[in-house]
């Protein structure tokens, strides 16, 4: 018998965030500056919604691919796709970038930009990444959600089954630009709900940073520009960080910068995604901060500080399809997504995650109670910090 061959290697991924405004004005050279000098085929995807907000905005890409002609070429109008999670539901979407690619020779030295939300960068990432087994994908977050948590990370991937990102890939985009100027057109949900997922970040790695909401809080509720960058800087930078010097492709069971999201993503289905992925993980960070309190890892001070900061902010804290039986199934379906052992994380303080193996099932539905008399009372349960 001959002896077992044995070969490990590695593979060095790298791609950079930048922070711009009016991308495809002419005199930005961000966008232009990224490709190279071999005039690539560039296909680009555009989330419905962001084109009515911004019905200007296909015109401008002719525009700016005319002013920089030796940098890249479009081989064909953009493709305009609906945004939200109903873009993620149904396979027609992928199909209909995929056959994009083929009709018009777009390969790997060629780029699929995705301009949207980040249902559509999912979706189009994911596209990206199974045709020619990757195509170099630049990836246009126009929503606060998008911009400083979902468009910034490696993960891709629609639903199926009934499960959120059933399917998916592990691929770093090419290059990721945050254009300040989609997010003046949001409305007030979108502004709010990704907000969501800083609050998250910060509450599992950076006290610092949680003190900065706090703080800041009422601007970022009356739409402040300033403070909205400085947010989403922060929480991208965060991000980042954890890709480097985490699990960014998730061999292991932990995923902790799913803090608050086993909930969230049992809410989106049972709700029919008519609560935003930002919505549900305020919600999800709300209960898992309440449970924590109630085993005994989190003090009540510090409880009262994260519901005053998602109550100051805007958030609800509780909606009804939390007292279906069905949510519980949630951790199943979380566990079930990585395999191995089920991992959540909680919090032992502010800036400080733990990790449990277990969730005692009577003390999520007491939290849950709890989050609801919170909501149907006038008189808080929780006495907040001096």
């Amino acid at each position: 018998m001959k002896k077992p061959i044995e070969q490990c290697f590695s593979v060095p991924f790298r791609y950079q965030v930048h922070f711009t405004e009016k991308v495809f004005h002419r005199s930005n050279p961000l966008f232009a500056s990224l490709l190279g000098d071999a005039c690539p085929k560039t296909l680009f995807v555009l989330d419905k919604g962001v084109s009515a907000a911004h019905p200007e905005l296909a015109g401008q890409i002719q525009a700016y691919a005319e002013v920089h002609a030796g940098k890249f070429k479009l081989p064909c109008p953009p493709l305009h796709v609906p945004g939200g999670e109903q873009v993620k539901n149904q396979q027609a979407w992928i199909d209909a970038i995929l056959e994009a690619t083929h009709v018009h020779g777009i390969d790997r030295h060629s780029y699929l930009v995705a301009i949207g939300g980040g249902a559509v960068l999912d979706m189009t990432g994911y596209a990206a990444a199974i045709a020619h087994r990757g195509i170099r994908h630049i990836r246009i977050p126009s929503t606060v959600l998008a911009q400083n948590d979902s468009g910034v990370g490696v993960k891709n991937g629609i639903n199926a089954f009934g499960k959120k990102n059933y399917l998916g890939t592990f691929a770093p985009p090419y290059a990721v630009i945050n254009d300040i100027t989609f997010l003046q057109t949001l409305d007030d949900r979108d502004w709010r709900a990704g907000m969501a997922e800083a609050i998250k970040v910060a509450l599992i790695k950076d006290p610092a940073f949680f003190r900065w909401l706090e703080t800041n809080a009422g601007k970022l509720a009356a739409r402040e520009l300033t403070p909205m960058m400085d947010l989403i800087h922060r929480c991208a930078e965060l991000h980042m960080q954890h890709i480097a010097n985490g699990d960014p492709f998730e061999i292991g069971s932990a995923r902790p910068l799913d803090f608050g999201h086993w909930a969230a993503h049992k809410l989106e289905h049972l709700t029919g995604y008519q609560l935003r992925h930002g919505e549900a993980v305020a919600t999800g960070i709300a209960l898992d901060t309440v449970y924590s309190t109630l085993k005994g890892h989190l003090h009540q001070d510090s409880l009262a500080r994260v519901i005053g900061v998602l109550a100051a902010l805007g958030f609800d804290t509780y909606v009804p399809a939390l007292e279906q039986p069905e949510i519980l199934n949630g951790l199943e379906e979380f566990r079930e997504h990585l395999g191995g052992k089920l991992t959540i994380t909680l919090l032992e303080d502010i800036g400080r995650g733990i990790e449990v193996h277990e969730m005692d099932k009577g003390l999520v539905i007491q939290a849950i109670e709890q989050l609801k008399a919170l909501s149907t009372t006038s008189e808080t349960l929780f006495c907040h910090a001096n």
